[in-house]
């Protein structure tokens, strides 16, 4: 987390401040933003590697106070007005087309304001996919799917208990029971107190159109901005399935263990 404030340089409103961040993904909140601030993003990784990367930003849901633009030498492009109120809008442009541009915007009382938001780099690959905006809700190959258990974020073997639609951000969030744990990055899956089960949620769109229902899935899916997201989701007979074939053919791309 950077967090600079405007406060400090309420004597030059005019002041361009340069930051430097290394980590992959984090966020900034900017307190009583005043002139503006450049936000140069520099991973930890071969400068040849980042062609390679796409920048994602999530504004705060409150943010405000400064426009955010993306900036190549010297010329701006509006990437989030002030005071867009988008509810979970995600922003990404490759990395190699220039750097994030934030500009206060002029305020009456700038105490009030605090400019804020996440950001991610990922390679371009992964970000494609999640936000491929053709066909976001197809069902996913037999190959699709033996490939997402080896390289998903998260792997588990669960049912729907329930699913929250949410009509202003267009996501619903899927209620999970969780039976069999294979993988997870983050701790998004828990063990609950009241039943000693593990539980956890996941996002998808909601033109999705995902309902509850009866039997197991393999849910499989991406972290992002702290929230998982689903990937390939299969009926678990289904996987059973075709995780035996690729197994008796050794085209199965890894073991996901024992049931």
């Amino acid at each position: 987390l950077f967090s600079p404030s405007g406060l400090t340089h309420e004597s030059h409103k005019k002041d361009v401040e340069q930051v430097y961040l290394r980590c992959s993904e984090g966020s900034i909140e900017w307190m009583y933003p005043t002139g503006a601030l450049i936000v140069n993003l520099r991973p930890n990784t071969s400068p040849a590697s980042y062609k390679h990367l796409t920048v994602c930003i999530k504004p705060f849901k409150d943010s405000a106070g400064a426009n955010i633009y993306l900036e190549k030498t010297g010329e701006l492009k509006l990437l989030v007005r002030d005071g867009d109120r988008s509810p979970s809008k995600v922003y990404c442009f490759s990395y190699d087309q220039g750097g994030l541009f934030v500009e206060a915007t002029p305020q009456q009382d700038i105490s009030r304001k605090i400019t804020g938001f996440q950001y991610e780099l990922m390679n371009k690959g992964l970000a494609s996919d999640l936000h491929t905006v053709s066909a976001p809700c197809r069902p996913c190959s037999d190959t699709e799917v033996l490939l997402a258990v080896c390289t998903s974020d998260f792997v588990i073997r669960g049912s729907i208990r329930d699913v929250t639609n949410e009509e202003e951000e267009q996501e619903s969030i899927i209620h999970v029971g969780v039976n069999k744990l294979y993988r997870q990055k983050s701790k998004v899956f828990q063990l609950t107190g009241e039943s000693g089960n593990w539980r956890g949620q996941i996002k998808t769109l909601l033109e999705c159109g995902v309902r509850p229902g009866d039997g197991e899935f393999l849910f499989t899916g991406r972290m992002h901005f702290g929230e998982a997201r689903l990937g390939c989701a299969p009926r678990f007979k289904d996987f059973q399935r075709m995780y035996k074939e690729a197994k008796d053919k050794g085209l199965n791309p890894c073991e996901i263990g024992p049931d």
